[in-house]
């Protein structure tokens, strides 16, 4: 019953069905996620780990990337059943429609140089304050 449970509490949240959407279109890292859905990073990174341990979704590191899929809901049936279904359901919603047609604008690269480039100008402006 435990695994049932954990499947519908990470489920209940609508940014992780969000996520589950988006993933389910490509695999995504977490600056990624963060831009679409427009939430803090340490806020995506919660989402994600509340997925993994529903066995809803999986990760592997890249580098200095973490890429975040869908799992194959070897872990637990209801995940499985879950991850299935929902693959058909919410094509209609407004909010997952728009995020399903814009997923592949998100590409980590120009995010993070923009994150970069943010960071560098906060610095010069601390710089600039405390000299």
């Amino acid at each position: 019953m435990k695994k049932f449970i954990k499947v519908m509490k990470a489920l209940s949240d609508p940014s992780r069905v969000k996520i589950i959407k988006m993933l389910q279109h490509k695999e995504m890292c977490v600056c990624e996620i963060r831009e679409a859905l427009e939430i803090a990073q340490s806020t995506a990174s919660k989402h994600l780990k509340v997925l993994e341990e529903a066995g809803l979704v999986t990760y592997r590191k890249d580098g200095l990337w973490v890429n975040y899929s869908l799992s194959d809901g070897s872990d637990s049936p209801f995940a499985a059943t879950m991850l299935g279904n929902i693959r058909h359901w919410l094509e209609d919603d407004a909010a997952v429609a728009g995020l399903s047609k814009r997923v592949f604008e998100f590409q980590r690269d120009t995010i993070c140089s923009r994150q970069k480039s943010r960071g560098a100008r906060v610095n010069l402006q601390v710089e600039s304050k405390i000299n």
